[in-house]
């Protein structure tokens, strides 16, 4: 079975076409600046050259052709007619509260799509335009869409309600939903295979760390609780985000620089995070080279960063009564071993320690706790297309 994943942004696509049988990538690429002038589309298939196509497509209906067109083509591509498509499966942020689950995609999961566009306002209506593309280009080929927020959807409600006037949950469904789902999803189901623990009692730390990060904890690979929230402006220091604030700041900056919340919401989540204490850079490489050069600030940056994520893994060990597994993914948590080693130091009184030799490695799968550890430390790459690809198949 060949499933197409499509990850449809607002002028953006990615996809991958994976044969499931032996869980291989035939094909993956990307279409950028759709809609705009100079809309190029950039794809790579396993033993052909690569394919680039430059010319203007004024929506994602234009775009999913193209990418059809090269998916096929006898030069470029890896099959020889859509109709070696079987499925195409969506990557969807949010369905509120009406799916728990991926599910086939109907007139009834768009509307729930459409409905939740004030809960992602920048994902949410680029995944519907994704899906009604495909509509368009490959009619009658069944879609699935795989929702971000359904991993979050297991959460105990006193994990996931906000201690606010409870009439704002039942009317506008404010809760914690959590992101990176589908990461969290696949990387915590995969430990579990990996390391052969117990597949409905093991209790998993997932430690998501890139620019955008999260930390998600998981018994029997369901969810117990996320760091996350509404929005993803919950949670760690991040890149550019804040993470976890006191409210009244909002008011106060408003009030001072006399700007509207949507203005400060824009700081907290554009410019705020290592970014903004920093002053330097989003990016941790940039930060890590600043702090060695003495650079107090993005130093700070850092420690923050690594302050915040042991508060989290801490509280999470305390709600699950222990851990089995702590799990490195995503940009830094798979490549940067300092990171790595920063976060899980402070924790040997409960006999967690990592090797440093086993430590000494970037995009692997691999235990990189000393065997004398109580619990497993691990590094899993994220592969979201691939658990996309897996739901889909599975619903087909």
């Amino acid at each position: 079975m060949n499933i197409l994943v499509i990850n449809a942004g607002s002028s953006s696509l990615k996809y991958q076409l994976i044969e499931m049988d032996k869980s291989e990538v035939l094909a993956k690429g990307i279409v950028e600046r759709i809609g705009l002038e100079n809309t190029k589309i950039t794809q790579n298939c396993e033993g052909k050259p690569t394919f680039e196509l430059v010319r203007d497509m004024e929506d994602h209906s234009e775009a999913i052709a193209d990418v059809i067109k090269a998916l096929t083509s006898a030069e470029y591509g890896c099959i020889s007619s859509m109709n070696e498509i079987d499925a195409v499966g969506h990557r969807v942020l949010h369905a509120g509260m009406h799916y728990s689950a991926s599910t086939i995609i109907t007139e009834d999961v768009k509307r729930v799509i459409r409905d939740c566009f004030d809960l992602g306002p920048l994902h949410n209506p680029a995944n519907l335009i994704g899906i009604e593309a495909c509509e368009k280009v490959i009619p009658g080929i069944k879609q699935v869409a795989v929702f971000d927020t359904a991993f979050g959807q297991s959460m105990d409600k006193k994990a996931y309600t906000y201690a606010i006037p409870y009439e704002y949950y039942e009317k506008y469904f404010i809760r914690r939903y959590g992101f990176h789902g589908i990461s969290h999803m696949y990387v915590s189901n995969r430990t579990i295979q990996v390391a052969n623990l117990d597949k409905d009692n093991a209790k998993v730390i997932v430690c998501h760390l890139g620019n955008g990060s999260s930390i998600s904890a998981s018994i029997g690979g369901k969810c117990v609780d996320t760091s996350m929230g509404l929005t993803p402006l919950e949670g760690l220091v991040m890149g550019t985000r804040s993470g976890d604030i006191d409210p009244a700041v909002v008011q106060f900056i408003a009030n001072k620089e006399n700007r509207t919340v949507d203005e400060v919401l824009d700081i907290l989540n554009k410019k705020s995070g290592v970014l903004g204490i920093s002053d330097i850079s989003s990016d941790f490489r940039d930060l890590t080279n600043a702090a060695e050069e003495g650079n107090e600030r993005a130093r700070l940056a850092l420690d923050m960063f690594i302050y915040r994520a042991k508060k989290y893994i801490g509280s999470y060990i305390a709600i699950m009564g222990g851990v089995d597994a702590i799990v490195f993914t995503a940009g830094i948590g798979e490549n940067d071993k300092i990171m790595r080693k920063a976060i899980i130091d402070g924790f040997q009184f409960m006999n967690i320690e990592i090797d440093d030799v086993k430590n000494n490695i970037r995009g692997e799968e691999a235990i990189i706790s000393t065997d004398a550890s109580n619990t497993l430390v691990m590094v899993i790459p994220t592969n979201e297309e691939l658990k996309i690809a897996q739901e889909t198949q599975a619903l087909m």
